[in-house]
């Protein structure tokens, strides 16, 4: 279904007073006031982005008392252990917390789950492990928040437990000496949408701050802080939250640190990601190139050894496990596509996109670790709820799913409806885990189907594509883009701006990209001017195009791009549309 366009209003008389009170150009204002900042002093603070507006980590609701617990642990040196999340935001809060505890004097230990053999969250059995390697403190680290049951056993092995998470809290909170988290307190904490890994952040700068005496810390604990905020800039962008904010200080600041300030192991990921010689990093660069290859690493069983790339100071091994991670990366992306057509067979044969408000495909050849990623395709692309559901065919261990949702259904809210049917699930309003019996996944299909059904009008399956303005592509010189590139890091919740023009003619060729062969590349003129065009991942529009020269309406995302030292501007198609249409 083509999506419906819709472009932001913005109104030109205040547009022109923010313009003049900040001294920006007039594009820049329009894309500053459709994001709903339209005060000037809101617009210096977005613009110009200070690591010294960062709150302290005293206002994060439990992180002093969680601090001030953890550092007599180390002075009594009591052993703590850190049991963190197989996902990137997770992993790289583990790191954070596990470098300044060293830094501090302790030896911790670190526990990261296997995504397949044990899910998300505390599990009893890891707990029972631990302590009886006697571990007397348990820090966990993007997770906790909703193990009640997991909190009760860690209290009954003796194990001190201190919470540290991020995801949605319970109506009843898990058991524990402290709990770090920025939707809990009162008065609440300005800012909720930290990530795992920034929630992490802030205890390891109370705790540089406690074993200091004061704010301002010393060379070594500041220099540690800010390679802590390259870690948390990854897990940030990795956990798709909204780049407003702290996180977009975090992202801002974490990006020169990850290149200035790089491990041995990410050092060595970098340049397997051909992003060494690159002067700066972006958001995209961190979002589609080191996150997935630290992510394969987790989706595939392995998160220990992303943990690892992370931490090591040997220079050779940081080098196997930065090439380990790149073709576990490359595995993925193969287990990804077959997945992703086998689900599109499945709802061609079984479920039209008529007749279904919602998905729940289920296969037991699918690997549990990819499914979010096809689902996330899925739902981005039906624009509807998909949840897929890997199940092992010999029935000892419980189905494993993965979903995806769209702005109108939240999804623990529509899992709640269904909780009859499944033995546990949780996560974001975007994006959820469940895990679920085989011979319960059709009543499951159909109480989840209609539970959407009651939350989703039949038109609002036709996807908006929100354009921030209307531009001929003769204002889109290098200048302007330049400009536009002010309002970086790009991400979730500050999307690269999409801008549309009409009447526009493809010229020349449109030639099949890539390996795969997904991706288009193209010329598009409009008056006279000429510009190179990219359609990522659109192959099947090339007969469509082919059959329409034009006059065409397209909605792109400007980029800068370096062509033999030459700096010029490319576009990357996001949609396009018959001009009479």
């Amino acid at each position: 279904m083509p999506k419906r366009w819709r472009i932001r209003f913005y109104d030109p008389e205040q547009l022109a007073w923010l313009e003049r009170a900040v001294g920006i150009p007039p594009l820049i204002a329009q894309l500053l006031w459709v994001r709903g900042i339209r005060e000037p002093e809101s617009a210096r603070r977005f613009l110009e982005p200070k690591l010294s507006a960062l709150r302290g980590p005293e206002e994060l609701p439990g992180c002093m008392e969680a601090a001030n617990r953890l550092y007599e642990a180390v002075r009594q040196q009591r052993r703590i252990a850190l049991y963190g999340d197989y996902d990137v935001d997770g992993i790289t809060g583990t790191a954070i917390l596990w470098r300044c505890l060293r830094l501090l004097g302790a030896e911790p230990i670190y526990y990261i789950p296997s995504r397949l053999e044990e899910g998300y969250g505390l599990n009893g059995e890891a707990l029972r492990g631990l302590a009886q390697r006697g571990v007397e403190v348990l820090v966990t680290v993007d997770c906790g928040i909703g193990s009640l049951a997991e909190a009760e056993e860690a209290s009954r092995l003796g194990i001190e437990l201190l919470i540290t998470d991020h995801h949605e809290p319970g109506p009843q909170l898990p058991k524990a000496a402290a709990i770090v988290h920025p939707r809990l307190g009162q008065p609440p904490y300005p800012f909720d949408s930290l990530s795992g890994s920034g929630v992490a952040m802030k205890l390891a700068w109370a705790l540089c701050q406690r074993a200091t005496g004061a704010k301002r810390v010393g060379p070594a604990m500041r220099e540690f802080l800010l390679q802590a905020v390259g870690w948390a800039a990854l897990g940030t962008v990795a956990d798709v939250v909204p780049l407003v904010d702290e996180n977009r200080i975090l992202v801002s600041y974490g990006l020169i640190s990850l290149k200035e300030r790089p491990t041995l192991g990410l050092a060595a990921l970098l340049s397997r990601a051909g992003l060494a010689d690159k002067a700066s990093l972006d958001g995209e660069d961190v979002a589609f190139q080191l996150v997935p290859r630290l992510n394969a690493a987790g989706r595939l069983g392995q998160a220990c050894l992303a943990f690892e790339l992370l931490t090591t100071d040997q220079p050779q091994r940081a080098e196997s496990l930065a090439q380990y991670l790149d073709e576990l990366n490359t595995t993925r992306k193969s287990l990804e596509h077959s997945i992703y057509l086998a689900a599109l067979k499945q709802i061609k044969q079984h479920y039209p996109p008529s007749e279904h408000p919602a998905w729940v495909l289920a296969d037991h050849q699918w690997h549990p670790g990819v499914i979010g990623i096809v689902a996330s395709h899925l739902a981005e692309k039906f624009h509807r709820p998909v949840i897929l559901i890997a199940w092992d065919p010999t029935g000892q261990r419980p189905g494993l799913g993965s979903g995806r949702s769209i702005p109108e259904v939240p999804l623990p809210e529509a899992l709640a409806a269904c909780r009859e049917h499944l033995l546990g699930f949780g996560g974001h309003a975007a994006a959820a885990g469940l895990r679920i019996q085989p011979e319960r996944i059709p009543a499951f299909r159909e109480a989840f189907c209609q539970a959407v059904a009651q939350r989703l009008d039949p038109h609002q399956h036709q996807a908006e594509l929100w354009i921030d303005a209307e531009v001929p592509l003769a204002a889109l010189t290098v200048r302007t883009v330049e400009q536009m590139e002010r309002l970086a890091p790009f991400g979730y919740g500050n999307a690269r701006p999409i801008l549309c023009s009409s009447s526009v003619y493809w010229q020349g060729d449109i030639r099949v990209m890539g390996a795969d062969g997904r991706h288009l590349a193209m010329h598009l003129v409009q008056h006279g001017i000429r510009m190179r065009a990219v359609a990522f991942g659109a192959s099947e529009w090339l007969d469509p195009l082919l059959e329409s020269p034009g006059p065409l309406d397209v909605a792109f995302r400007p980029v800068m791009k370096s062509f033999n030292g030459l700096r010029q501007v490319e576009l990357h198609l996001v949609d396009w549309r018959r001009s009479e249409s």
